[in-house]
């Protein structure tokens, strides 16, 4: 599992599609939710703007499995 750092509160579905390259553009993500079944924390989930947040699992295909991490403020919420 590879963990994803973020300097935010949270991040977009969408978002960290972008960032593993599943997609390529923002804009493909509707589509690629469509298509494939992405899992947060074990549930499928289709909606580009759910907020992931720190402590959060997702599961792309053929992109692999991430671990949201959050360091706002400069200190780190990993657990």
């Amino acid at each position: 599992m590879e963990v994803m750092q973020i300097d935010t509160e949270f991040v977009t579905l969408g978002q960290l599609l972008k960032m593993t390259n599943a997609i390529s553009s923002g804009g493909m993500a509707k589509w690629f939710l469509e298509e494939h079944a992405v899992y947060v924390n074990g549930e499928e989930e289709r909606r580009r703007g759910k907020k992931l947040y720190d402590g959060d699992v997702v599961n792309i295909p053929n992109a692999g499995r991430f671990k949201i991490s959050s360091s706002v403020n400069g200190q780190s919420d990993v657990h």
